[in-house]
């Protein structure tokens, strides 16, 4: 850890989450990034640290207006994180009362814009080709060779989703868990099971890969859309239930958009005594 950006007192942090996607948000800019896996694994422990689905460290950013890096709960980087730049924008835009926000990220250069009272955020272009996912080997990323026949989405994360007729029929755990380490995906995958209601509307359960199920994922929100699209099965505009709410998709040209729920649910700081038992 960079303990020459830690002030004395602590370090502050934020606490948010888009539909039940849960957050420890760090600023660093004006400083040098803070985060270590060390230090995203601690406060990552539900039981000794604040617990999070994913850390998000706002840093200066050089062409854009901020940027964002993502650490799992488990210490490892995350590529992207849809509900996290969501929140970290609605945050933004509050801040310097602007209404639209350039984040760079892992991913690329991502846009957030306010629509009345919704946050929106381009979470990018779908990565389609197998080598970028990335997968093992060539495959047809519509039909990869997995039980249950998934379809192989990038959004900055690889994911694989998996269309059901009942979504609560499926044991998200136990299944997640062995399909984020298949051997297809060389750096495990976010697992999705999605029920189509009707062409506008699906349900959606997610397992990420280095935290587990969440209540939400953004990214993965975004691959569904995607996949389902591809299946023919929905339009491409589409409501998503997840376990912590709705979701709203947007496939656009210039990519896949999302809006959702924002909170802000508290702010605090990392006591001196646990940064120094790291």
């Amino acid at each position: 850890m960079n303990t020459r950006a830690i002030p004395l007192d602590g370090l502050p942090f934020r606490k948010m989450h888009g539909a039940g996607n849960d957050f420890v948000i760090l600023d660093s800019r004006g400083m040098d990034p803070v985060c270590t896996p060390g230090l995203a694994k601690a406060v990552g422990d539900r039981h000794r640290g604040v617990g999070f689905d994913q850390l998000a460290e706002i840093r200066d950013g050089a062409d854009t207006d901020i940027a964002l890096d993502f650490w799992n709960s488990d210490g490892s980087r995350a590529g992207a994180c849809g509900n996290a730049t969501r929140c970290v924008a609605a945050m933004w835009m509050a801040e310097t009362g602007r209404d639209r926000v350039s984040i760079r990220t892992e991913r690329g250069v991502l846009q957030g814009e306010m629509r009345g009272d919704a946050v929106w955020v381009n979470l990018g272009h779908p990565v389609l080709e197998w080598d970028r996912v990335p997968l093992a080997r060539p495959v047809d990323l519509q039909h990869l060779p997995i039980e249950g026949d998934p379809v192989a989405v990038g959004m900055g994360n690889p994911h694989a989703v998996f269309f059901v007729d009942d979504i609560a029929d499926v044991d998200v755990a136990g299944r997640g868990a062995v399909v984020e380490h298949d051997e297809m995906f060389p750096q495990a995958t976010n697992v999705e099971f999605v029920q189509v209601r009707n062409r506008g509307e699906v349900r959606m359960r997610v397992w990420e890969r280095g935290t587990g199920i969440t209540l939400a994922c953004g990214s993965g929100a975004c691959a569904v859309a995607v996949a389902a699209h591809q299946r023919g099965l929905t339009d491409r505009n589409i409501r998503m239930e997840v376990d912590g709410g709705w979701l709203e998709l947007d496939w656009r040209d210039d990519g896949v958009w999302m809006t959702g729920p924002v909170a802000h649910v508290f702010d605090a700081r990392l006591t001196p005594e646990m940064l120094g038992a790291l």
